[in-house]
């Protein structure tokens, strides 16, 4: 069993590798987590059904004291150390993929849920304007990110919710040695707004802004709506918020990410007055 240190997920991973040489990927966690493992791997196997590349889910139980769950291993690298090697178009065609994948992990229907989506995620809008307001670390110019919520508000009503893979960015995605893309860490799952997951782009826009329009382009068939995108600065507003305050506690290094993230959001909205991005670029393929 060989230690994984990568990652922000507090599961202990390790490639192990058994008695005929197969790797696989084992996750170990605290029973008190037994729960939400168990659902997590779950829809993990609702997922791989669906024929999305991944880590295949194998075995999920408990041994000891502890939680475990074995999936197969994935040989590869990670996308975003290998993507800006890649010629402009093929970056793009990766983009087109991650973005038809998602489409297929979002047709999973949401799980007994009872609230509207107006109502969940105007509360944690709400959590995350107060966490920002308490924070000690303000944004160069946050109050334009409350104002843009605050004004749009009303972009959340008579929205649908499905499963969310929780964290869909290009560092949680690897390119195996046949060249595929492959989708990597469900554990931060949730259920939501299909276009609340979005809100990460900004990681793959600013290490890849044309893998990030792919995305785009091949979940929505190279028809992306104003609506969309109008929501879009929303979901990120409110996540660009909640960073800050997350970020203290992990010292000045990630303080110095989220603001430089901040600052690259201002400039690509050009101060959250253009819903459109200045990286979105398509390509014809």
């Amino acid at each position: 069993m060989i230690p994984i240190t990568k990652g922000w997920s507090e599961d202990k991973k390790y490639c192990a590798i058994g008695a005929d040489g197969t790797k696989y990927l084992l996750r170990i966690f605290p029973r008190k987590n037994y729960n939400r493992k168990k659902v997590e791997f779950e829809m993990m196997q609702q997922v791989a059904a669906l024929g999305v590349p991944m880590c295949q889910p194998i075995e999920f139980g408990t041994c000891d004291d502890v939680v475990y769950s074995l999936h197969s291993w994935i040989d590869g690298k990670d996308a975003e150390e290998k993507i800006t090697y890649f010629p402009d178009k093929e970056q793009y065609v990766y983009g087109l993929e991650a973005g038809r994948i998602l489409k297929k992990i979002h047709s999973i229907p949401a799980l007994l849920i009872q609230e509207s989506w107006e109502n969940r995620f105007n509360g944690k809008i709400d959590r995350n304007i107060k966490m920002y307001s308490e924070c000690p670390i303000k944004y160069e110019k946050g109050q334009v990110f409350i104002y843009y919520i605050n004004a749009n508000r009303q972009l959340l009503k008579y929205h649908p919710q499905c499963f969310h893979h929780g964290d869909y960015h290009i560092g949680n995605m690897m390119i195996d040695n046949d060249g595929n893309l492959q989708i990597i860490d469900f554990n931060r799952y949730d259920y939501g707004d299909p276009w609340e997951e979005f809100n990460c782009i900004v990681w793959s826009a600013q290490k890849a802004p044309l893998f990030a329009s792919g995305i785009l382009d091949g979940y929505f068939d190279n028809d992306v709506s104003l609506d969309f995108w109008r929501l879009l600065i929303l979901y990120i507003s409110s996540n660009t918020l909640s960073s800050i305050s997350w970020a203290v506690s992990f010292g000045q290094k990630e303080l110095d990410t989220m603001i430089n993230q901040a600052t690259d959001v201002f400039n690509w909205y050009d101060s959250l007055k253009n819903p459109v991005p200045t990286w979105y670029k398509s390509i014809i393929v």
